[in-house]
């Protein structure tokens, strides 16, 4: 993976613990309000792992914000 790849899931990662956090959601939470596996949740935070745009619209949805908002952060 390229480094700035492996840069900007890690902001993505926190962008979503972030989130999830502030919601006081655990991940299950989250896992069962948009129906993406709890691992996968926990590797997106880590930033180990990759997701498509659906992916990321329907963790969107279950954290209750935009897809704009998920992906607003430097």
């Amino acid at each position: 993976m390229k480094e700035k790849d492996s840069i900007f899931l890690t902001k993505l990662g926190s962008q979503i613990l972030q989130i999830r956090l502030s919601k006081s959601l655990s991940q299950e939470d989250v896992s069962f309000r948009c129906d993406v596996d709890r691992a996968k949740i926990s590797k997106l935070e880590t930033g180990s792992a990759n997701c498509n745009i659906t992916t990321l619209a329907e963790l969107a949805k279950g954290l209750d914000v935009t897809l704009k908002e998920l992906l607003d952060f430097s």
